[in-house]
């Protein structure tokens, strides 16, 4: 089975660090497939690392920044930038803030359709510039 490369978005990693979180199982599940290679984006990471930090506590904050040893944490480049503004812009009625579009602004420079998210109303809704529609997991 091939490899499928995946960017991933702020709620499933939540998700899977809150044993108390309804969409914990499902973001487990998605995050831990043995044929997907998952993408992080920096901002998503500062994000959940607040969010986990400020509701969950500093243990599980820091397991949670421990745990990023082992996967792909890419900071944007200088283009994403550019690609971040056009969609928070574009987007602006959601609105598709700064974290979202970076999910968006890195599938596009991967070539990957596939974002891990529970976020279907608004990632469902983008129009990304290398594909058709995000293929959305769980």
């Amino acid at each position: 089975m091939a490899t499928v490369i995946a960017v991933v978005d702020s709620g499933p990693l939540y998700a899977a660090a809150d044993e108390d979180d309804a969409d914990h199982s499902a973001a487990l599940n998605a995050l831990t497939a043995s044929n997907i290679h998952l993408v992080i984006p920096m901002l998503v990471v500062a994000e959940v690392s607040y969010f986990i930090g400020s509701r969950l506590g500093p243990p599980a904050e820091a397991r949670f920044v421990a745990g990023l040893t082992a996967l792909d944490v890419e900071a944007p480049t200088q283009d994403d930038w550019s690609r971040i503004a056009e969609l928070v812009d574009e987007y602006g009625d959601f609105p598709l803030g700064g974290v979202d579009a970076s999910v968006v602004a890195l599938a596009e420079r991967l070539d990957t359709p596939t974002v891990i998210t529970l976020d279907r109303r608004h990632f469902g809704a983008v129009r990304p510039r290398h594909c058709q529609a995000l293929m959305l997991i769980p």
